[in-house]
């Protein structure tokens, strides 16, 4: 087990670095991967002499200022999102639980959505940094409140409760959205695209943005994934075992929908990767937390960042919004891994 897991890890580590070049030299204009890791090195301190700067100013600002803020991003929320996708389904011992299941990512498309509303009727004006990553990610922490306070019984957050508020708190705001869209008028392409989720604004502000969410709940929910992997047994034998189950999973509960909001503000909603990742990484390497949270946030990482790519060249030059792509591509996918791995089950 630990030479498969060391592999896996390896070969994910391989392909990371890989991706990062091919994926950011993909573009219109003509750039070749060792011309893209050129012009990258040259921004790395104490590298920068090394490099001879013999490429076009134009190649230079596509690289640093479109291709590379967006290959980052995708990296960055596909880890971020299957980070707090294997929290969630490990927290709450069920396979199904998600970003979405538990209403955040539909608390974040709702404050988008006001946001682009407003906007579009001129009636509101705010720095570019705060205003659509803002109302999303108020929108998304608003949703985890309340569905907590619904699923609150008598001082404890049963999962399966927390689970159903979940569902019927992100129904409710799915038909907020699909309200906010009727009454947008000519604005409503414009708020589909974004709630389709999708990188074509990605800046280096938005990597600013998550990044340090990213940082801390990575930080966070690992330094809890032996507590994850008691509360796996059930919560009354980790309640015997020492573990403070209650305050555990409150601490992951809003560490992983802190980075859910996060990354839906820079993205819009994405589905699927949450889903899928977790779930494929504890079938490739078991149920340890201590393993599976780093392995996911890579699988993550390169499997949506190649699903932007689909999403930016399948019908070139027209871009299609990749939460699309997440969706025709995740469902067959998850549906041919539950095949292969029949019989074996989840907890």
């Amino acid at each position: 087990m630990l030479f498969k897991r060391t592999t896996f890890f390896i070969m994910l580590f391989c392909l990371l670095l890989f991706t990062f070049g091919i994926v950011t030299a993909i573009g219109v204009a003509d750039i070749t991967i060792i011309d893209t890791y050129r012009i990258i090195t040259s921004y790395l301190p104490g590298l920068s002499t090394f490099v001879e700067q013999d490429w076009s100013q134009g190649h230079e600002n596509i690289v640093i200022n479109l291709r590379l803020p967006r290959t980052l991003l995708s990296l960055m929320v596909g880890a971020a999102l299957s980070l707090a996708g294997t929290t969630y389904q490990g927290l709450l011992r069920n396979p199904l639980a998600d970003p979405f299941t538990i209403g955040v990512s539909s608390g974040a498309a709702v404050g988008a959505s006001i946001f682009l509303l407003l906007q579009g009727l001129n009636s509101l004006m705010l720095p570019e940094f705060f205003g659509l990553p803002g109302f999303s990610f108020i929108g998304g922490m608003l949703a985890l409140i309340v569905v907590y306070s619904l699923a609150r019984v008598g001082g404890r957050v049963p999962p399966v409760t927390l689970l159903l508020a979940g569902v019927v708190v992100s129904s409710f705001l799915s038909a907020v959205i699909s309200f906010l869209m009727l009454i947008s008028g000519e604005d409503m392409q414009g708020i589909f695209f974004w709630i389709s989720g999708g990188f074509n604004l990605a800046s280096w502000n938005h990597v600013q943005i998550l990044f340090p969410y990213l940082l801390i709940a990575g930080v966070i929910i690992y330094f809890f994934s032996r507590d994850l992997n008691i509360i796996l047994l059930g919560e009354e034998s980790a309640t015997y075992l020492g573990i403070p189950v209650e305050k555990v999973k409150k601490i992951l509960l809003i560490a992983a929908s802190l980075i859910t909001a996060a990354s839906v503000s820079v993205s819009g909603m994405i589905g699927f990767i949450g889903l899928i990742v977790p779930h494929a990484t504890r079938l490739l390497l078991g149920p340890d937390h201590r393993v599976i949270i780093p392995g996911s946030m890579l699988l993550g990482s390169i499997s949506l960042c190649w699903m932007d790519v689909f999403a930016r060249t399948m019908f070139g030059p027209s871009e299609i919004p990749v939460g699309i792509v997440t969706a025709f591509i995740g469902a067959p996918f998850f549906l041919i891994l539950l095949k292969q791995k029949r019989g074996q089950f989840y907890f």
